[in-house]
């Protein structure tokens, strides 16, 4: 039975491993391993290390942008969409987010990934703040901003995941220019 993985299993046990020992460690052995099962198993799913290294930043993509976007649309409107999407993100586990940065250090491959996330992220804030009346320009600009200010928690080693402190989504959204 365990012979009977899908690419998805194997792409969910990369971001897994990818979180906690870094890109180095998304090999077939190890990974195979560690989910009880043969390399042909990856094999079967990958032709090879390439196409399963572009299939967990794909996957990592979904989970660090596209989720959170779809997420975000959907909730309900108690409070403003900057602050919902604060109030997430500094809430997450960096883990992640710290290894892809890594590996984007190392690879082409994962720099294209990143910096493609990178781009739609900042897209996405600016244009949260111009729906909140921010002026384009100055949202360009505070998005930027904001994305540092993420990022810098991301890459702390104070990062810890839980609720956020109120007092720190309260100051970025002051300082993004947002009421409410």
């Amino acid at each position: 039975m365990a012979d009977q993985l899908s690419a998805q299993d194997w792409v969910d046990q990369g971001l897994r491993t990818l979180a906690r020992d870094g890109f180095t460690a998304l090999k077939a052995d190890p990974l195979a391993k560690v989910m009880g099962v043969s390399r042909g198993s990856f094999y079967w799913h990958f032709a090879d290390i390439a196409a399963y290294h572009a299939a967990v930043l794909a996957r990592w993509r979904e989970v660090a942008l596209d989720n959170i976007i779809a997420d975000m649309e959907q909730a309900p409107p108690q409070d403003t969409p900057l602050r919902r999407l604060l109030r997430r993100v500094f809430a997450a586990r960096p883990a992640l987010e710290v290894a892809v940065r890594s590996w984007a250090a190392h690879d082409a491959a994962a720099r294209r990934a990143v910096q493609a996330v990178d781009r739609r992220r900042l897209s996405y804030v600016a244009d949260l703040l111009i729906a909140a009346g921010v002026p384009a320009a100055a949202a360009q600009t505070r998005a930027q901003v904001l994305y540092w200010a993420f990022l810098g928690f991301a890459l702390s080693e104070k990062a810890a995941p839980g609720e956020p402190p109120a007092a720190l989504i309260d100051e970025l959204v002051r300082m993004a220019g947002v009421r409410g």
